[in-house]
């Protein structure tokens, strides 16, 4: 038995357009509320992290309405659809309000567009495991984050290239490129995916494996007091790393333009070759789990983005070491990220995907609600020197919580050698 990359990297379509609106939100939301709202940078933060105070209550919410959702359609396709729908008319009152130089109007339509964002966030990336047996998770997950990398890479070349250089760009051009990526992106998903029939596919596929794939896809139940001390463990890493981590992503776009000089989105180049790497290092990332396992490549891949985040910090002007250290970032973050969601996941049943999915996303956007504030209190108050000592400081404590970890690896499955799982299924 073995992965079916082709049908994954189908899936994978729906992650690649969250991760093509988020690097723009990420991107242009703080040049505008500094360039056109003149906003300090603590309340900028504030702002910064409404998406995740909304996300801490509609990702798990969601996660289990779709848990529990019955439709020809499936149980998360309905969501993907019309969440994307939703948000692609709403993410263009943005640059409307811009070019008004509307607060009122940026704020209704800010608030529009993260709502509905959060309504099919948790879905989407839990279809995924909904059709990939256990086994074959973090191959599987390694696809998925690899897709929502292109997704931001080829934003990031957008606003390169359609954010120009000035003090008060017209920002209208890549928002409507963004929305009509998302669309294309649903678009290949829905002519290629059916998610009724993959299920039923996976559930079948998981009874061949063992018996305990049976149980799992059958029942949902507590965990042992052991291994929800491990979820535990595995949650506040979570918390951790994207404290350091979200504070680089969310500030970086304004630390470029401020501390190091950087015009227009000339920002974006460095973001691009940490995603390029991270597209590199995804497959890999994977396969080193087969080997060493998940928990020892998210350590690895701790120390390699703590050490990059060290040494950016001690550049006080652009440099092409800059490029270098964001480089050992993006693999970093491709072991990381790989590893991380599928040991939440594999703590759960077969049934409750959705809902530890959930736990995931609330303990990443807790973390994502509270870095832009402190952060940019940090900016504000102590200067743009120190955010990436704050990144390393939060990073380097998630491998403390990590090094206790002992449960979340994948048990393997029966195959005729290591390197089936990642053959092309027919």
């Amino acid at each position: 038995m073995r992965l079916n990359k082709k049908q994954t990297i189908f899936i994978g379509m729906a992650f690649m357009s969250i991760c093509a609106f988020w690097q723009l939100y990420d991107g242009i939301v703080p040049l505008i509320l500094k360039q056109t709202f003149d906003l300090n940078d603590t309340i900028a933060g504030v702002i910064m992290a409404l998406d995740n105070v909304l996300a801490l209550i509609m990702l798990p919410l969601f996660g289990m309405l779709s848990d529990k959702t019955k439709s020809r359609f499936g149980k998360r396709m309905p969501y993907i659809v019309m969440g994307t729908v939703f948000a692609t008319v709403f993410m263009l009152i943005l640059p409307i309000a811009d070019n008004m130089n509307s607060f009122t109007l940026f704020a209704v339509g800010l608030g529009l567009v993260l709502v509905t964002m959060g309504t099919y966030r948790s879905p989407a990336v839990a279809l995924m495991p909904d059709v990939t047996p256990k086994p074959f998770r973090s191959a599987g997950n390694a696809i998925i984050n690899l897709m929502g990398a292109a997704g931001g890479i080829i934003l990031l070349l957008a606003i390169a290239i359609l954010v120009p250089k000035g003090e008060k760009p017209n920002y209208m051009p890549v928002f409507l490129f963004t929305a009509g990526f998302m669309v294309a992106c649903i678009f290949v998903l829905v002519k290629t995916t059916n998610e009724v029939k993959l299920t039923e596919k996976m559930r079948i596929d998981s009874l061949k494996l063992g018996e305990y794939e049976e149980k799992d896809t059958e029942r949902t139940g507590k965990l042992s007091g052991k291994r929800k001390v491990s979820l535990l463990l595995i949650l506040s890493s979570v918390f951790l790393w994207f404290m350091g981590y979200n504070a680089v992503t969310t500030a970086f776009s304004k630390y470029a333009n401020v501390y190091w000089k950087l015009e227009g989105g000339m920002y974006a180049y460095t973001l691009i070759i940490a995603q390029a790497a991270a597209i590199a290092a995804y497959i890999p990332a994977g396969i080193a789990a087969e080997k060493i396992g998940r928990k020892k490549t998210i350590l690895i891949g701790i120390v390699f983005l703590s050490a990059a985040f060290l040494g950016a910090s001690f550049y006080k002007s652009f440099s092409g070491m800059i490029f270098v250290f964001f480089i050992f970032a993006g693999i970093g973050w491709a072991g990381i990220n790989v590893n991380s969601y599928p040991m939440v996941v594999e703590m759960s049943k077969g049934t409750d995907v959705g809902k530890y999915t959930g736990y995931y996303y609330t303990f990443s956007m807790l973390a994502q609600v509270l870095t832009p504030i402190l952060s940019g209190a940090v900016l504000e108050y102590m200067g743009y020197k120190y955010l990436f000592p704050y990144a390393v400081v939060f990073v380097g404590m998630s491998f403390v919580t990590m090094l206790f970890v002992r449960h979340g690896e994948s048990r393997p499955a029966r195959k005729k050698s290591h390197l089936e799982a990642f053959d092309v299924g027919e």
